[in-house]
């Protein structure tokens, strides 16, 4: 049986993972936009060079999110 802290934990854990993820997905994007506007004829390249982190980022966050959620699942609390 898991405390209602350890609830609280997970459910600030996961949004703090929701909130980088978003962070960072919004920077890269807007770096990538922003690129595209100062120069439309390597608009292939700077999306080319912008997919890979993307969807690293994307990846790494659902693994946090796994794993917050594991740890909510087989937590076990010493009392």
């Amino acid at each position: 049986m898991t405390g209602v802290l350890h609830f609280f934990g997970v459910a600030i854990g996961l949004g703090m993972i929701v909130i980088g993820a978003g962070l960072g997905i919004g920077r890269l994007a807007a770096a990538a936009a922003e690129g595209i506007a100062r120069q439309p004829s390597a608009a292939a390249q700077i999306t080319g060079a912008v997919n890979l982190p993307l969807f690293l980022l994307e990846g790494v966050a659902i693994l946090a999110e796994v794993f917050a959620l594991l740890v909510l699942l087989l937590g076990k609390t010493p009392y």
